[in-house]
C-alpha cells in the first residue's frame, strides 16, 4: 500500500515539474523558439483552438519566427491572437506566411521575464508540496487506521520527503538555468 501511494506521488510530481518546464518554455528569450507559441488560443470559427493546430511555426533564423497558416481565412484571427498575447511581438503578413520579429530584449523587459520564471517555478514548487501533503494525509490514514505500523509510516514519510526534495531541486536547477538563458545578451 505504501509502496503505491510512494510510486504514485512519485509520477504526479514528476509532471508537475514537465508542467512548470513547460511553463518556462512560454517564456520569451532573446531568441525564437516555437514552445512560446504553444499556450496561444486563436478564435477560429468561434471556437478556441491551439495555434499549431492552424499553422506551422518554422524558425529560420534566430529573432524570426515564420507561421504557415493551413487555412488562409484564418490569417487575420491568428495575427489578432498574437497582438493580444503577452508575448509583446508585432506580427506581418506577407502574403503567404505571418512573420514575427522578435526585437531585442532590453534590461528591464530580462528582468520582468526572470520574475515571471521565478514566479512559476515557485507554482512548481507549490505543486509539488501540495503533492507531498496529499500523501502524507493517506500514510497518516494508514497509520490510524491500523493498517501500517509506525515505524513503517515513519521510514515512508522520510522517504516522501527525499522524493520531494527531489523534485524541488530539479525545479530550482531548471530555474536557474532559465534565468541564465534570459540575462545572456
Amino acid at each position: 500500500m505504501i509502496d503505491d501511494i510512494l510510486l504514485d506521488t512519485e509520477d504526479r510530481m514528476s509532471k508537475a515539474v514537465e508542467a512548470t518546464l513547460k511553463e518556462f518554455g512560454n517564456i520569451r528569450t532573446g531568441r525564437a523558439n516555437p514552445q512560446m507559441f504553444t499556450s496561444l488560443m486563436v478564435d477560429y470559427y468561434g471556437a478556441p483552438t491551439p495555434l499549431q493546430q492552424l499553422a506551422t511555426i518554422n524558425i529560420p533564423e534566430a529573432r524570426t519566427v515564420l507561421i504557415s497558416p493551413f487555412d488562409r481565412n484564418a490569417v487575420n484571427e491568428i495575427i489578432h491572437a498574437i497582438r493580444d498575447s503577452d508575448l509583446g511581438v508585432n506580427p506581418n503578413d506577407d502574403g503567404k506566411v505571418i512573420r514575427v520579429v522578435l526585437p531585442a530584449l532590453t534590461e528591464d523587459r530580462r528582468k520582468e521575464y526572470v520574475k515571471q520564471a521565478k514566479s512559476r517555478a515557485e507554482d512548481g514548487r507549490i505543486a509539488v508540496r501540495g503533492i507531498r501533503r496529499k500523501a502524507k494525509d493517506q500514510i497518516e490514514a494508514l497509520k490510524k487506521d491500523g493498517d501500517v505500523g509506525e515505524d513503517e509510516a515513519e521510514r515512508a514519510e522520510k522517504a516522501l520527503e527525499v522524493t520531494t526534495r527531489e523534485y524541488v531541486d530539479q525545479v530550482d536547477a531548471a530555474l536557474a538555468a532559465k534565468e541564465a538563458e534570459l540575462l545572456t545578451i
